[in-house]
């Protein structure tokens, strides 16, 4: 074979920066305690002799790391969702890792698949935004030792790291701040209440009613809304009942934008003037709220900061010895902003 087509070597790599072939592994994995010059003289001789790992041998090495995060979603067609594995890559990528990303639809059975592929990948950690209260095949990858952080979301009875926004809170500032702006009939668009998130911003949101001395009309509210179409549909029906809604809550982008999509074709359809539609109250921000034909504030914050802490928590447990350290609940703040 000429000397152009064979592949270099570990230990063609380490004899070139004076080094251990251990070290060049190390360095390659993410440059756990090796100095910063030495890292980069390995790397250097990385470059000059073109050398690439082979990720599949090395991953199925025993006892050898892989190199990669399993990453769970609920909604890839949702842009918050890519903004969160963004973070996530970034983070990861910083200690040479990279991520599997799958998409679960919300569907448990279908994350269980999931995780088990991941496993069968023989990834290092994985980050689970989860599709509901399952837990069997989680508690089953960490008794592999294969760490889990939860995101967004956590599942009762599962002892596991976890990184959730302040839902309750933000979701009681938000419909506080649409009763002190006069309106005392505001409808609630969510997603099914069994859902974390979903029972959460629901208490916050019922919990501000109830504070304010608002009556809550159950025929205002509508939940299961995991689509923008069922989103705009729910949005329409709340339309029609006998004295409508002047504002309606959101408690994810999908409902939000299902709201404003079926307000905006009753307007270009000449229903009614901008003044005869609900303002809304958005949890999450979504490209394009300016443009929102209503008056529209979202609850913020950043998805990719989300993203990186759950990766954060993850490494830890990876990398900084804390394998068996007490779980760690972390709760991101959320702000309120008017968009128009």
């Amino acid at each position: 074979m000429s000397e152009r087509a064979r592949r270099p070597t570990v230990k063609e790599v380490a004899l070139r920066a004076g080094v251990s072939p251990m070290t060049v592994s190390r360095t390659l994995s993410g440059g756990l305690n090796v100095k910063p010059d030495v890292q980069q003289r390995v790397m250097e001789a990385v470059a000059e002799l073109g050398y690439h790992r082979n990720e599949n041998a090395r991953s199925l090495r025993p006892g050898h790391s892989s190199g990669l995060i399993g990453v769970a979603i609920t909604n890839i067609a949702n842009p918050y969702y890519s903004t969160f594995a963004l973070g996530v890559e970034e983070e990861a990528a910083l200690t040479g890792r990279r991520i599997l990303l799958g998409n679960t639809s919300e569907d448990a059975a279908r994350e269980s698949d999931l995780v088990g592929d991941f496993l069968g990948r023989r990834v290092d950690g994985l980050i689970v935004v989860p599709a509901g209260t399952a837990s069997a095949h989680l508690a089953h990858s960490q008794s592999q030792g294969v760490p889990v952080v939860l995101a967004s979301r956590r599942i009762e009875g599962l002892a596991a790291d976890s990184v959730v926004l302040a839902d309750d809170d933000g979701a009681y500032r938000g419909t506080t701040a649409l009763v002190d702006r006069g309106h005392t009939r505001i409808g609630y668009l969510g997603n099914a209440l069994s859902i974390f998130t979903g029972e959460r911003r629901y208490a916050g949101f019922v919990r501000a009613l109830e504070e304010r001395g608002v009556a809550l009309d159950p025929h205002l509210v509508a939940a299961n809304q995991q689509t923008v179409d069922q989103a705009r549909e729910a949005t329409r029906a709340l339309l029609r009942v006998d004295n409508p809604p002047t504002a309606i809550f959101c408690a994810n982008n999908r409902n939000a934008i299902g709201a404003l999509k079926e307000i905006s074709a009753q307007l270009n359809a000449g229903s009614g003037a901008v003044r005869d539609f609900p303002e809304i109250m958005s949890f999450d921000d979504f490209e394009l709220a300016e443009l929102s034909p209503v008056p529209i504030s979202v609850i913020d914050h950043d998805p990719r900061e989300l993203g990186r802490t759950a990766t954060r928590l993850l490494l830890d447990r990876l990398d900084g010895g804390k394998l068996d350290a007490p779980v760690r609940e972390i709760e991101l703040p959320v702000s309120l902003r008017g968009v128009r």
